[in-house]
């Protein structure tokens, strides 16, 4: 039988995620106790008052398709969000609903790339943003995250790769995988660039509240000249530990809104009814539930980042955000994708590769502390004796 893949197939990566994450569980099938710090993915249950109104929303009936654009009460809210907390003057008419970020993002490409047309994104970065422009015959541009410079953007570099073909730019803040928060210094002058080279900004701010040391965030579509060219994405994923629910958004100006709906309801039709009801309940009716889970990572956090950088070999800086930690191995002399194999097979800790998340990830692993403190504790300590192994090996 003739290959009917159609080629544009061959553009796109298998996640390396979840590459690592299929090994690791096929290794506990086969009955190894193997630490997982390769998802992102909270490790706490969903609030209980979210659970509640989706029972209630389901015993109310509610269980049939709700508008494209999402239930106008959660579009209302999520704007209500976005004007009072992040400094962005929304209507309720300016906000997409969808079925996680990742679609978000997918329908926001889909809507606003050519063939041959540039978009700028950060390297590393979480890879959705450079396949699925690939996917689109749109290039995407790389500029880099530099440990030195604290994984701030490199303003001069930037301007360097803005071309006639460039439409847009990606920011992801907090990241994924660094941790690292732009500063607000850093935005202001990218919003500067942004409108003397009239290019669009898509900013990924799905890890907003997971911040740490007082670290502030800044949305870019709150500053001076920006809201009319920014697509901000968020959902309720991370803060909320609701990730099987997959309810995100995008908030843009409406013309844009009205574009990315026809891939959005040919896509998908809409998010599941029940699960826009329990966001509204998330966004309205939080009371201090994120606040002890960013505590609680915090712990964490502060742990793995200590005694990470008292193996010798491996060094970190301390993330300001999300729940990674971007650990450096360049003094062991092995290559990411080798190390974190190595880490599973002698120590089953499942680790990410830094080259997954592009060529300037090389020479650095990915570590979710989105785990329980004590399995942080054996995991690092696990770590430390194959590291020591290793370098005594070689």
């Amino acid at each position: 039988m003739k290959n009917r893949i159609a080629s544009r197939m061959d553009k796109l990566l298998p996640s390396g995620i979840r590459k690592v994450n299929e090994k690791a569980l096929a290794m506990e099938r086969e009955g190894k106790n193997v630490i997982h710090f390769e998802i992102g993915r909270p490790d706490f249950d969903t609030p209980d008052y979210i659970k509640k109104a989706a029972e209630d929303s389901l015993k109310r009936g509610e269980v049939f398709y709700t508008s494209n654009y999402g239930d106008m009460q959660l579009r209302e809210t999520i704007a209500w969000k976005l004007t009072t907390q992040n400094q962005i003057p929304t209507k309720a008419t300016e906000v997409l609903v969808t079925v996680g970020l990742s679609e978000a993002i997918f329908d926001l490409l889909c809507t606003i790339l050519d063939a041959g047309d540039e978009i700028l994104v950060p390297d590393p970065v979480w890879m959705n943003y450079v396949n699925v422009p690939r996917l689109l015959g749109a290039v995407p541009v790389s500029y880099r995250l530099r440990e030195e410079n604290d994984y701030q953007m490199d303003l001069d570099e930037v301007r360097s790769k803005i071309t006639d073909k460039t439409k847009a730019l990606v920011i992801v803040t907090p990241n994924n995988p660094t941790g690292s928060v732009l500063s607000e210094e850093v935005l202001t002058e990218l919003a500067k660039l942004a409108v003397e080279k009239d290019i669009l900004i898509i900013a990924d701010e799905v890890y907003e509240r997971l911040l740490y040391d007082g670290t502030k965030h800044v949305s870019i579509a709150s500053l001076p000249g920006m809201k009319e060219r920014t697509f901000t994405l968020n959902g309720m994923s991370k803060a909320y530990s609701m990730t099987g629910w997959r309810l995100g958004y995008v908030s843009a100006p409406e013309e844009y809104i009205l574009a990315m709906n026809k891939i959005h309801q040919h896509n998908v039709t809409c998010a599941p009814s029940f699960v826009q009801k329990a966001s509204i309940a998330a966004l309205r009716d939080e009371t201090d539930e994120v606040e002890k889970m960013v505590v609680e990572y915090q712990r964490r956090r502060d742990y793995a980042v200590k005694a990470i950088n008292e193996i010798p070999g491996l060094s970190c800086r301390c993330p300001k955000g999300a729940f990674y930690i971007f650990i450096n191995i360049k003094d062991l002399g092995i290559s990411s994708a080798k190390f974190a194999d190595y880490l599973l097979e002698e120590a089953y800790i499942a680790l990410v590769p830094g080259d997954v998340f592009g060529t300037s990830g090389e020479g650095y692993i990915r570590m979710s502390f989105a785990n329980s403190y004590e399995n942080i504790v054996e995991g690092v300590d696990r770590m430390a004796k194959a590291v020591g192994k290793l370098r005594t090996e070689k």
